[in-house]
Formats: structure tokens, C-alpha cells, sequence
């Protein structure tokens, strides 16, 4: 392996250690090398701390002087909530910078480059460029849309159902699938179910971990009539972790009061049929800085996200288990397609097995996308996922 891409590699484990911390930020690493020894590290803790570039550059004092920086991301130009991390490379008179990819970001992108090869900086890019880029999936959709990276997660049977046909669902999966899902909600801005699910299983949707210092994600519940009950467990919790109320102006306007007045946050949003404007409501979770938003919902809001092009990445649990039962729900419903031509593909397969359960994650994509990029073959190479 080339000595670029052995710091490179260094400088993304480095970066994946703020999973689930750096949000809305992305995940940065930075390796510091000097006549072929590593003289200091550093990686993104969390927004508003310093970036990794200038952690590195304190652990490597004096050393930094000459010394080659490995970066996963462009360095910083401009000021934000912290300086601008080429101001303190330019400072620290280092050599070169070895970066994996520009940064998507318009204050960024290509500036911070042009301000560090003005100081004479050497700078080299492309550097495991495809690995840098799904590692900040999240980031790089949110910061170029303004809207939330979507991870739609369903655990199924393996003849694909969501509960039996008397709507029961504890447990399908594994206890270690459980686990997975709530370190998954931990590392998430915002969950977001359907009505029906609160009506159905009064879930609290929170983060249950084992250690302490999980983090919460916002609670969002899409209810265009507001038949949200004040009882609900993520009312009564609303001042401990947070709820919002995606509704639209059919939503009583008394019942609005009361649920604002138990501390939920309520989003009256346009509405489609009457129901809620999903594309509205990802732009306005995008504005309160919700750059990944897990959906735990039903098949009917499930179908409706992934029809409207809304869904980024599925976490699909299938467990051992057959219920059958033609009644018996499933991870989508809706109207569904009438040709398979018209179907959806999900790319970049990775398969875990977690303890009896199958973990499929993947992309999905609209089958004639697909056909299109690859001048009508339909066969696509695998490739393993980054692990969220």
C-alpha cells in the first residue's frame, strides 16, 4: 500500500470516531507525518469544538513545522463556529497537504486549496476519495440540499412481514438486533414515525443504551389531523427529549394549544391529499440542523417516502420467522408498483448476521436509474457499506 493511502486510512479511522457526535459537521481526521513518523493526530469530536486539523497541530507542536498533513476532507476557509483551520496550517508552516476530497460545502469547496497553495502549501487530492465520501454521506446530502440523509429501518420476517395480523410485533428480532437499533437511534438527529404507530404501540422512541451518554434523537411524529393523544409517551416526555408534531392546518387548532403547552413543537406544514408535505417537512427538519433522520414508521409512511424519492439508505432486520397471514403487515405498502420494471434496486449490498438475524443494508434506486447508467445492462457490482 502506498504511504498516502496508509495515512489516509489512518486519517478516516481517526475521523470515524465521531459517529454520531459531529452533526451537523462532518467526520474529519488528520494524521501529521514528518520524515516518515506520525507526530500528531486528531479527529472532529463534536460541532463547535476544535476541528481535527488544529488538534493534530497542538499534539505535534514544534513537529508540525515541514511536516505533511493526511486529511479526509478539504480544510476550512472560513469562519464558523470555530476558525479557519488554514489559517492555523498556513501558521504552523507545514509542507503539504494530502487530502481525500474537496468539501461539498459552497463557503468551502476549493477555497480552503487556493488559500493554502497561496501559501505555498503543496496540495494533493483524491485520496481514497470514494472512501472519504461515504463515510460523510450524511453530510455531503445535507449540506448540498439542506435536507436530511434518510435511513428507513424495518425488522421483518423472512416472508417479509412487520407484525402478525392482529397487529402484534414484540419481539421479531434478536435481542442483539435491538441493541444495534438503539446504538442506530443514537447516532441520529431525529426518528420519525407515523401516527398510526403511536396509536398502535405508544413507543417512546428513545436511545437505550448500556453505557452511559447516549444521545436522544428528536422525536418526530408525521400526523396531518393532530390525533396525536396527550397521553402518548412522547408527550409526556416531550420537556425530557424532545417531540415534534408534523401536522397541517386540518389538525384542530385546540388540540395544537395543548400539545404545545406540554412542551411538544408543532409544525404546521402544506399538505398533499391530505396528508402532510413530506418534501416540506424535510426542509424544515433540515432548518432546525437534522442532518440524519431515522424512520421507524409503517408501510404506508414507509411507501411514501421511498415513492417520493425520499429514502437515502435502508437498515432492513430479517429474522428467522414466519408469520403469514395476507392481512399481516408489511415494511411498505401504499399503492405500490403495477410493472417489476419499475421497481427499485438497492445498490452497495452489505449483509450482517446478528446473532439469528440477517442485517441487509443498502441504497435504494429506481430500476430505470439504474439501467440508464449502465447503457441497459442490469447487473451492478457489489460493494460493502459504510457501517453507520
Amino acid at each position: 500500500m502506498e504511504s498516502d493511502e496508509r495515512y489516509m486510512w489512518m486519517a478516516l479511522d481517526l475521523a470515524r470516531k465521531g459517529w454520531g457526535k459531529t452533526s451537523p459537521n462532518p467526520m474529519v481526521g488528520a494524521v501529521l507525518v514528518k520524515d516518515g513518523e506520525v507526530v500528531g493526530t486528531g479527529y472532529h469530536h463534536r460541532a463547535g469544538e476544535p476541528h481535527a486539523e488544529v488538534i493534530a497541530l497542538k499534539e505535534a507542536g514544534e513537529k508540525a513545522r515541514g511536516a505533511t498533513l493526511y486529511t479526509n476532507l478539504e480544510p476550512c476557509s472560513h469562519f464558523g463556529r470555530t476558525p479557519p483551520c488554514t489559517d492555523a496550517l498556513i501558521g504552523a508552516r507545514i509542507r503539504k497537504v494530502v487530502m481525500a476530497t474537496y468539501d461539498p460545502n459552497p463557503l468551502v469547496s476549493g477555497n480552503g486549496v487556493a488559500k493554502l497553495k497561496q501559501a505555498g502549501i503543496k496540495v494533493k487530492n483524491g485520496v481514497l476519495e470514494d472512501k472519504a465520501k461515504r463515510l460523510n454521506e450524511v453530510f455531503f446530502k445535507y449540506i448540498t440540499t439542506g435536507t436530511p440523509f434518510v435511513v428507513a429501518k424495518a425488522a421483518m420476517t423472512l416472508d417479509g412481514k412487520i407484525a402478525t395480523s392482529t397487529g402484534k410485533s414484540r419481539w421479531i428480532t434478536s435481542e442483539k438486533s435491538r441493541k444495534f437499533v438503539h446504538r442506530l437511534r443514537s447516532m441520529c438527529d431525529g426518528i420519525m414515525v407515523g401516527i398510526n404507530t403511536v396509536l398502535k404501540d405508544d413507543p417512546l422512541l428513545n436511545a437505550r443504551l448500556d453505557t452511559e451518554g447516549g444521545h436522544n434523537p428528536i422525536r418526530i411524529i408525521v400526523d396531518s389531523r393532530g390525533r396525536l393523544p396527550l397521553d402518548a409517551a412522547v408527550v409526556k416526555t416531550a420537556r425530557q427529549f424532545g417531540t415534534v408534531l408534523a401536522t397541517t392546518a386540518l389538525a384542530p387548532e385546540g388540540k395544537l394549544s395543548s400539545l404545545r403547552s406540554r412542551g411538544v413543537e408543532v409544525l404546521v406544514l402544506p399538505d398533499k391529499e391530505d396528508k402532510v408535505d413530506l418534501h416540506a417537512l424535510m426542509q424544515a427538519l433540515g432548518q432546525q440542523e437534522i442532518s440524519i433522520l431515522l424512520v421507524e414508521g409503517g408501510g404506508t409512511l414507509n411507501y411514501s417516502l421511498l415513492e417520493q424519492n425520499l429514502i437515502d439508505k435502508l437498515y432492513y432486520f430479517v429474522a428467522p420467522l414466519l408469520f403469514g397471514g395476507k392481512d399481516a403487515p408489511t415494511p411498505l405498502e401504499g399503492m405500490g408498483i403495477g410493472e417489476p420494471h419499475k421497481s427499485w434496486v438497492v445498490e452497495n449490498l452489505e449483509i450482517k448476521q446478528l446473532e439469528r438475524d440477517l442485517l441487509i443494508i443498502g441504497y435504494p434506486v429506481r430500476r430505470e436509474e439504474v439501467v440508464h447508467r449502465s447503457g441497459g445492462r442490469t447487473g451492478r457490482s457489489i460493494e460493502q457499506a459504510t457501517f453507520l
